[in-house]
């Protein structure tokens, strides 16, 4: 990562790391297009509701671990095997403690959390059955994403991407056994997540163990170094804060949302065509998001070693390539999705209907999230990865800032202001694409004083070394 050419080896990282998320993105789209096939007519719409709750929870610990890869992989570029090991086995503690600490916090605030976005009756009770179940696997999930991201300090793409390919099999059969021939809902499928992660926790931890070099993972050698604690949680609470924040301001667009929908359908109908509709288009987009943050833990990465190797000129090379990459995987694949909308939308039981039924507000509701969100995604994506370059500088704490300023508090603001005073989803909508314009402009701005800061630091390479960067 330290030496010669960039963009064919940020792409064969990238890659896997890219095939590993969407598989992970496919554990929450099984629930939903199996589910679809229950007997629970909301089914779809509950499990779609209680996503912004459970990413509140999920940030705190992801933003850890984003700290963990960053600290493991400074020093592993700084040829510092020792307190790498000692950074692996803090990390892995870390997880555990976290994993529980949510898991708590999760089954604590679930059903208050729920009733107060606006969920009722029935769609609430699902929804609450789901996030409890969900969250009793929170270790699971938190051991996971740890030991996920020790893999990719150190380079490993490919390892946790067939982990989650086996765990993801797994998922889907157990989704289809619980749904179709058990006969359950939405308790089906959140015991199928919670399961599949137990699975690639172990599979994950075995595979640590038989490393070679000072990733390899003991029990014995499991203590907590106060100097790895410390880097971590300097660089991984305000990551853990912006991406709670992010859910937090995603809350109140749900709860937006299902205003639109209460407001819209008929009082006694037990169908919520609004939050059906908006849950199977989010879920879609999903699969863009993940796409594009591939990148962005690519470009944390890279950051993150040349920056251990006082590379500082090297990681302009490293911004500008994600750029261009994470451009293209939004463009295309945004573009792919908005195609094959109307078959991508019938997985989750979404149709084109006769106007003016539920049937039909439900697919329009889809349709139009997804053509505000996907043709707008490259802001997003340019947004990720300028944020991943502040954070793989140890900037972490700035990147939170702006990202509270430019998007968070912006689409507060925005809720507050102009939904209120139109009330429709299209002013819901349009509060996405104009706050990660503003926030990637924020970061890029930053990224530029930091890094011209940093450059008239940096030593001079060796003539070898020049001749290296050179080819």
């Amino acid at each position: 990562m330290t030496e010669g050419p960039l963009f064919g080896k940020i792409l064969l990282f990238a890659l896997p790391l890219m095939a590993s998320n969407l598989l992970q993105m496919l554990y929450n789209a099984a629930d939903m297009m199996v589910v679809s096939l229950s007997a629970e007519e909301n089914a779809v719409g509950a499990i779609g509701t209680t996503g912004a709750l459970i990413n509140l929870v999920l940030h705190i610990f992801i933003g850890l671990s984003i700290g963990a890869n960053v600290v493991i992989a400074r020093r592993l570029g700084a040829n510092d095997p020792q307190n790498a090991s000692r950074a692996v086995h803090t990390a892995l503690v870390m997880s555990v403690g976290l994993g529980l600490l949510g898991m708590a916090a999760g089954l604590l605030i679930s059903r208050p959390v729920l009733a107060l976005m606006g969920a009722q009756e029935s769609l609430l009770d699902l929804a609450v059955l789901y996030t409890r179940i969900y969250f009793y696997g929170l270790p699971f999930i938190a051991v996971s994403n740890f030991a996920i991201s020790i893999f990719r300090a150190k380079g490993d793409t490919r390892t946790p991407l067939i982990v989650l390919t086996l765990t993801g099999l797994l998922n889907v059969g157990l989704n289809l056994f619980f749904v179709l021939a058990v006969r359950l809902s939405v308790e089906g499928v959140a015991i199928a997540t919670a399961v599949s992660n137990l699975a690639s926790a172990v599979l994950l931890l075995w595979r640590l163990s038989r490393d070679g070099g000072p990733c390899r993972f003991s029990f014995r050698l499991l203590r907590v170094d106060r100097a790895a604690v410390r880097d971590m949680v300097l660089i991984g609470v305000p990551a853990g804060i912006q991406g709670a924040l992010f859910s937090l301001s995603n809350i109140i667009i749900q709860s937006s949302v299902l205003s639109v929908n209460n407001a819209m359908v008929p009082a006694g109908e037990t169908f919520q065509p609004v939050v059906n509709g908006n849950a199977a288009a989010a879920n879609l987009e999903g699969f863009v998001y993940t796409a594009t943050n591939a990148i962005c833990q690519a470009s944390i990465t890279f950051t993150g070693q040349n920056m251990g190797a006082g590379k500082y000129r090297r990681v302009w090379r490293v911004m500008w390539c994600c750029f261009l990459i994470t451009t293209a995987v939004a463009v295309a694949l945004g573009g792919a999705i908005l195609l094959l909308r109307d078959p991508l939308l019938s997985l989750y039981g979404i149709f084109p209907a006769e106007e003016g039924s539920l049937a039909a507000l439900a697919h329009r509701t889809a349709v139009t999230r997804l053509l505000y969100m996907l043709t707008t995604y490259s802001l997003l994506a340019l947004m990720e990865v300028a944020s991943g370059v502040m954070r793989g500088l140890g900037k972490s704490l700035t990147s939170t800032v702006v990202a509270l300023a430019g998007s968070c508090l912006l689409r507060i603001l925005w809720i507050a202001t102009v939904f209120r005073a139109y009330g429709t989803l299209d002013s819901i909508y349009l509060s996405y694409p104009i706050s990660w314009g503003v926030t990637a402009i924020c970061h890029f701005i930053c990224v530029v004083i930091v890094l011209k800061s940093r450059g008239k630091t940096e030593r001079l390479p060796e003539p070898a070394e020049a001749g290296a960067e050179s080819r």
